[in-house]
């Protein structure tokens, strides 16, 4: 039986999704074919007919989630001008902090195992990193890093995206909720204070 390429696309997207949360979940190395077709509803055939390997959908599901949070923070820049740096800043390690695994960012939850990836997945992965610290610095004012001279938007945005990245996954991996909690507090804290002008 012949597809539409509207099921065909239809078909791929829910793929990508599906493999995104279980990349997500388990880790690449974690999440077999099985796991990803199963999470899917779709057959090994099906999964093979959009990917040639599990390593092209995990680096796919990598680009799709940082191109998500990409275009998350246009939205609230768009939407929110003067105030989309602290919503974002509170969303990210608040909601993002605290919410099912496998509906995490996929900038602290995939970035450990695009280390381990081949040379195609972690350039692909350059690029987005690169449109997203751009997407960042473009919301932010103008100003240095304390210690530094002239105008340096893209170190702070760099910055802001290591600490809330590094935050999350410190607060996430600790046990201790309360210790939790603090850690998301601190880096707001911190994030915040740092993307201040003149600071």
């Amino acid at each position: 039986m012949r597809y539409s390429a509207e099921h065909k696309q239809e078909t791929r997207t829910r793929v990508i999704a599906a493999a995104g949360q279980v990349f997500r979940k388990e880790g690449y190395g974690g999440a077999g074919i099985d796991a990803l077709t199963k999470a899917a509803g779709v057959t090994n055939g099906a999964f093979y007919g959009h990917f040639k390997s599990k390593g092209e959908a995990f680096r796919t599901a990598v680009l799709v989630g940082l191109e998500e949070l990409r275009q998350g923070i246009a939205a609230l820049k768009a939407n929110q001008p003067k105030d989309w740096l602290t919503t974002f800043v509170g969303y990210y390690l608040g909601y993002k902090r605290t919410c099912e695994l496998d509906e995490s960012c996929a900038l602290p939850s995939l970035s450990p195992d695009v280390m381990r990836a081949d040379d195609e997945t972690r350039n692909a992965y350059t690029e987005e990193i690169k449109r997203l610290v751009e997407e960042v610095a473009a919301g932010l004012q103008e100003g240095a890093i304390q210690g530094q001279s002239g105008p340096r938007r893209e170190d702070r945005a760099i910055l802001l995206l290591a600490m809330l990245s590094g935050g999350v996954t410190l607060a996430r991996a600790v046990s201790d909720p309360a210790l939790s909690e603090r850690i998301a507090d601190v880096i707001a804290q911190a994030a915040l204070t740092v993307m201040e002008p003149g600071n």
